[in-house]
């Protein structure tokens, strides 16, 4: 099984040097996308392994064993059946891989997930699955594709230790990246036999995929009904690309659930964007989550069961509500 195997890769012991008292050096730039998600993230990791008093392959089972338990099956609950396929996408740069998840019979409203900085990966087809088996036809997409194929890691390999493989592919991503894939990829879902047509377009991003929800609901108004970030990086700043800028060309509900060491870090965030949902007369949810950056992600060494499942109770309620 799929998740035997991740789980098996994901406890081997890590050969790449561990980052006791690392912090990233690079100077940080306003609204740089390789910078708003992973700057602060590997000290965080290691002061959490180190205030737990655990070794490193201590501290590695512990975050599988928490994300094992979203990876075996939930037989006590029913669920849609769903099928999978790995799909091509033609955007204006070339041609994105990415991972369709669907009903087998029927239609549902489509989804746009956006992955963290490590990209489509065994972590975000598990969560796109599981959401696909509420009715959902998800659509997780490869947002590297212009640099390489997913997944742009090895399978197991830990966040910590991909990031410098990730951030150069990061780097050559922008709001412009943003709102091109964005249009090619709600316009695909449109031609899709399982996507209702009748019904608004989610979307849904971690860490650096924050943003690019933000942009998509700004770049497609009119097909995407809800938008949902999950420890997103720089929603909010002094940027004259901004994301929360855009707030006044959405038309979508949104639900921004926000890491409590982002908030601490940067507390006027939140202020910033419930101004800009106020301003504009839509409806949105801000919350600070007990939980630190990278909590929802199944693969994350911050990875916390309670407030993820909390996150995604959140997230369900507004699809019910927006895409109905």
């Amino acid at each position: 099984m799929r998740w035997k195997s991740w789980l098996s890769r994901f406890l081997r012991p890590q050969r790449n040097k561990h980052l006791h008292g690392l912090k990233y050096a690079s100077k940080k730039k306003e609204g740089d996308i390789h910078n708003m998600c992973d700057e602060h993230y590997e000290n965080d990791v290691e002061q959490k392994r180190l205030r737990l008093g655990l070794s490193r392959r201590e501290f590695a089972a512990m975050t599988a064993a928490a994300g094992i338990s979203i990876l075996l099956p939930h037989a006590a609950e029913a669920a849609v059946d769903v099928k999978e396929e790995e799909v091509n996408i033609k955007t204006p740069d070339g041609t994105a891989d990415a991972y369709f998840v669907h009903p087998a019979a029927g239609t549902g409203a489509a989804v746009i997930v956006w992955p963290d900085i490590l990209g489509l990966r065994p972590a975000y087809r598990t969560m796109g699955k599981r959401l696909a088996q509420e009715g959902y036809s998800v659509l997780v997409v490869n947002p590297f594709y212009r640099s390489k194929k997913a997944p742009i890691i090895p399978d197991g390999t830990k966040i910590t230790e991909g990031m410098p493989i990730a951030r150069p592919m990061a780097a050559l991503l922008n709001p412009t990246t943003h709102v091109s894939d964005a249009k090619a990829f709600a316009a695909w879902l449109d031609t899709q036999a399982s996507v209702s047509k009748t019904r608004k377009i989610g979307t849904t991003g971690y860490c650096m995929g924050g943003p690019m929800v933000m942009r998509t609901a700004a770049a497609v108004p009119d097909r995407i009904g809800a938008g949902a970030t999950f420890h997103g990086g720089t929603l909010a700043s002094a940027a004259n690309n901004s994301p929360h800028l855009l707030v006044s060309q959405m038309k979508a509900q949104f639900l921004h659930c926000v890491a409590q060491n982002d908030d601490m870090r940067d507390p006027n965030n939140k202020v910033l964007l419930k101004k800009a949902y106020d301003d504009a007369s839509l409806p949105a949810e801000i919350e600070v989550y007990k939980a630190d950056h990278g909590w929802c992600a199944i693969d994350s060494d911050q990875y916390n069961k309670d407030e993820a499942e909390r996150a995604h109770a959140r997230l369900l309620a507004l699809f019910k509500k927006a895409l109905a």
